[in-house]
C-alpha cells in the first residue's frame, strides 16, 4: 500500500494543514473537497472577523511550503475576516498543493476494500476504499490512511431544546437562519424587525453585537437555555485572546444599554406561525415569545457520521468525540480554554490509520481553535510516517479565558447549555464582530 496516498477529507484550514504536514513527512496527500474552492465553509462567513490573530491561524508546515512560492505572510498581530483568511492563506496553499487537491469531490462513504464493518479477516491488510461523487459520476479512491477533516459546518444544531428540531421549526425555515447574519449584504432582512438570537457561544455574541448596531427600531431578544447569563460573556479583560474577551464585553454593554432583552431558562419546544406570517416561540414550560420576525439560531454544530458507517469508530456516547479525547474537551467537567494537548494517540480508533481531525474530532464539544487542529495533524502525520516520538511530543499551549472552572458549568436550571464558554462555534471559528459595527 506504500504507493497509495493518504486521503484527507476537506480543504479547510485543518485539511490543508494536514496535506502540508504529510508532504513534509514524505507522504503523498490527496485532499478531497466537496466545494469548489479551498475554505468552502469559510466562504459562508466571509463577513465575520476571527478573534484569533494571524499568528495563530497559519500552520507552520503550510508556511514552509508557501514561502518558497513567494507567499507573503500577513501581519501576525492582525485579525482577519473569513474572506481574508481564505484569500491570503487557504487559497494560496491549495494552489501550491496543486493536483493534490480535488474540488467538487464529495466523499459519500469510506470502508476497507472488500470488507464491510463486521469482517475481521485480512482487514488491516486492505487499503481504505473512499467512495467519491463528482460531476462525472461516482468513483472509488484507494488510500493507505484517511484523515477526516470535513468539519461540522453542514450540520448545525436545531433551535429545539431537545437536540431535535422544535415542532414547527422545519415549517418555519424561511424565518430561521443558522448562520451569523451578514449585515452588509442582508441588513434589510433584520432592520426594524423583532429578531430572536438563540445560543450562548461566541457566534451568538457576534450576532448580538452586530444586530444591536442596527437602527430603525430593531428589537432583539436573546434566549438562553441556561437559568442565567452566567459566564456567557466570557473572560473579558482576563481573556488571553484579547479580541475574544472584547467581544464578550461589547455584548454585555449592549445588554446593559437595553439594546438586547435577555430571556433565560427558555428551551424552545414549539414554533408557531401566525396569520400575519410572524412566529411565536413556545418553551417547554409554556412561556412564549410572540411577534417574532426572524430567528438566528447559533447553538453549535454536530458531526455528520452517516457516511462513516463501515468504519470502526470508537466514540464517546455523549460528545461523539474519540473516547480518549472526550474527557479532555467535555464542557461539563473541564475549564474553558484548558484543553489538554493531544494528538494521534487520542484521535485514533479501532480502525487503524483512520483519524478524525479538526472540529469534527470534538464531536459536540465547544470552542475549537485553529492551533488545536494544526497540532492534531502534525501529530497524525508524524504517526503515519512512523515517528512515534514526534507524534507523542507536545507542541501546543492554548490561551485560557481566565474565567470559569468545572464548578461554574451549572446553575439552578442544571448544566449550562453548551458548557462554560457556550455552544460549539463553526469549525475553528472563535469569532468577533467587525469593527465597523461598534456601538
Amino acid at each position: 500500500m506504500d504507493e497509495l496516498p493518504v486521503v484527507v477529507i476537506g480543504a479547510g484550514p485543518v485539511g490543508l494543514a494536514a496535506a502540508a504536514e504529510l508532504l513534509e513527512r514524505g507522504l503523498e496527500p490527496l485532499v478531497l473537497e466537496q466545494g469548489t474552492q479551498a475554505g468552502a465553509a469559510v466562504a459562508e462567513w466571509n463577513h465575520v472577523r476571527l478573534f484569533s490573530s494571524w499568528s495563530e491561524l497559519v500552520d507552520p508546515a503550510a508556511a514552509r511550503l508557501l514561502e518558497p512560492a513567494g507567499w507573503g505572510r500577513p501581519d501576525a498581530a492582525a485579525y482577519p475576516t473569513g474572506r481574508e483568511w481564505a484569500e491570503a492563506y487557504l487559497r494560496p496553499l491549495a494552489d501550491v498543493l496543486g493536483r493534490r487537491v480535488r474540488f467538487g469531490a464529495e466523499v459519500i462513504g469510506v470502508a476497507r476494500r472488500g470488507r464491510d464493518r463486521i469482517v475481521d479477516s485480512g482487514r488491516e491488510g486492505e487499503p481504505f476504499s473512499v467512495h467519491v461523487r463528482t460531476a462525472a459520476g461516482e468513483q472509488r479512491v484507494l488510500a493507505k490512511a484517511v484523515i477526516d477533516a470535513s468539519g461540522t459546518w453542514s450540520a448545525p444544531n436545531p433551535l429545539g431544546g431537545e437536540g431535535l428540531p422544535a415542532i414547527g421549526e422545519r415549517a418555519a425555515a424561511d424565518r430561521i437562519s443558522y448562520r451569523v447574519p451578514d449585515l452588509v449584504q442582508g441588513a434589510a432582512r433584520y432592520a426594524g424587525k423583532h429578531v430572536v438570537v438563540a445560543g450562548s457561544g461566541h457566534s451568538a455574541l457576534t450576532a448580538l453585537v452586530a444586530l444591536s448596531g442596527l437602527a430603525n427600531g430593531t428589537r432583539i431578544s436573546w434566549i438562553l437555555r441556561r437559568g442565567g447569563v452566567g459566564t456567557a460573556f466570557g473572560g473579558g479583560d482576563a481573556d488571553q485572546l484579547p479580541a475574544r474577551g472584547a467581544l464578550g464585553l461589547r455584548a454585555k454593554a449592549a445588554v446593559d444599554a437595553g439594546l438586547i432583552t435577555v430571556v433565560t431558562g427558555f428551551r424552545t419546544e414549539v414554533v408557531e406561525r401566525g396569520d400575519d406570517g410572524r412566529l411565536a416561540l413556545v418553551s417547554a414550560n409554556g412561556r412564549r415569545i410572540d411577534a417574532v420576525d426572524e430567528v438566528v439560531t447559533l447553538s453549535g454544530f454536530r458531526p455528520e457520521l452517516g457516511w462513516l458507517s463501515e468504519i470502526r469508530l470508537e466514540l464517546d456516547p455523549t460528545l461523539q468525540a474519540p473516547v480518549a479525547l472526550a474527557p479532555l474537551v467535555d464542557p461539563n467537567v473541564h475549564s474553558c480554554g484548558t484543553v489538554h494537548p493531544h494528538g494521534a494517540k487520542e484521535l485514533s480508533h479501532p480502525e487503524q490509520n483512520f483519524y478524525l481531525a479538526g472540529m469534527k474530532s470534538y464531536g459536540r464539544a465547544p470552542t475549537f481553535l485553529a492551533r488545536t487542529g494544526y497540532e492534531q495533524v502534525r501529530s497524525i502525520a508524524a504517526a503515519l510516517a512512523g515517528d512515534d516520538e514526534a507524534a507523542a511530543r507536545v507542541e501546543l499551549i492554548l490561551a485560557e479565558t481566565g474565567v470559569c472552572g468545572g464548578a461554574g458549568l451549572f446553575d439552578e436550571a442544571g448544566p449550562a447549555a453548551g458548557g462554560c464558554c457556550g455552544a460549539p462555534d463553526p469549525e475553528m471559528l472563535t469569532l468577533s464582530a467587525p469593527p465597523a459595527l461598534s456601538n
